[in-house]
């Protein structure tokens, strides 16, 4: 397939779950693939598969709460590439899991600096790129919690909440360059996160059971399960799409 043939796509938190699954799916349909993530090895062993598979991939290393360390990434993709496309802003990470009031300053700072700072650095530097590429797509990955709430992980749901904000302002500031700016929100989703999610509730099996119980369909998301929506959202098939949410939520937000 061809689906984004010609695009450089950048993925954060590429290594690991739903960024992976971009990954590799954004290479089958023929775009060059930078793969960023602090997880040098599994990204670097990443790379490789794709390439083995015939398709384009490098890897490098990103703190998306780094400003610099993002402006220097997103400058040596557009000189290995010639240009960036598409932005997938996916890395992020969960937090602690305390009530408002027993959170720490550092804790909730923590979960900004990569889930919203980062989106915001790594949009920042893309961007012009972008603009001089002729337009683009970027593809924010915020939550279901990023549309309701649920009584636990308060700094991870304010910064998908953050996401969801930041994507519709910057859909219509940049809509005038053809850049377009969707934001994804799953549901639980089968990643290394969501694993280590059900261990610290004590049972595995008896954790998994209670997550699948909270979505209609009645099981976990698989990583491509989100893959392929931001495989769409990246595509020209989406060409009238921006400032919009795709839910991939076995249900979950229908209730």
């Amino acid at each position: 397939m061809k689906r984004v043939e010609n695009k450089v796509a950048i993925v954060t938190g590429g290594s690991l779950g739903i960024g992976k699954a971009a990954c590799i799916l954004l290479a089958k349909e023929n775009a060059k693939v930078a793969i960023t993530d602090i997880l040098d090895k599994e990204g670097e062993n990443l790379a490789k598969e794709i390439n083995a598979m015939g398709y384009i991939a490098g890897f490098w290393h990103l703190d998306t709460s780094n400003e610099e360390n993002v402006k220097d990434v997103m400058a040596k993709i557009q000189k290995k590439f010639g240009k960036i496309d598409i932005l997938v802003n996916n890395a992020g990470i969960s937090g602690t899991s305390k009530p408002t009031h027993e959170i720490t300053s550092k804790e909730w700072d923590e979960v900004m600096n990569i889930n919203v700072k980062g989106v915001f650095f790594c949009s920042k530097y893309a961007i012009p790129y972008m603009k001089a590429a002729g337009g683009g797509s970027i593809i924010n990955m915020s939550s279901i919690y990023g549309l309701v709430g649920a009584a636990d992980i308060p700094p991870y749901h304010a910064s998908k909440g953050a996401v969801r904000l930041m994507t519709k302002t910057d859909a219509l500031f940049y809509a005038k360059d053809k850049i377009r700016v969707n934001s994804i929100h799953p549901a639980f989703i089968r990643t290394p996160m969501v694993d280590n999610f059900i261990k610290e509730s004590g049972n595995l099996e008896e954790g998994t059971k209670a997550l699948e119980n909270l979505h209609p369909l009645g099981h976990l998301g698989e990583p491509d399960d989100v893959g392929y929506g931001i495989v769409y959202l990246a595509s020209d098939e989406s060409k009238f799409i921006t400032g919009s949410e795709l839910v991939i939520d076995g249900g979950y937000t229908a209730r």
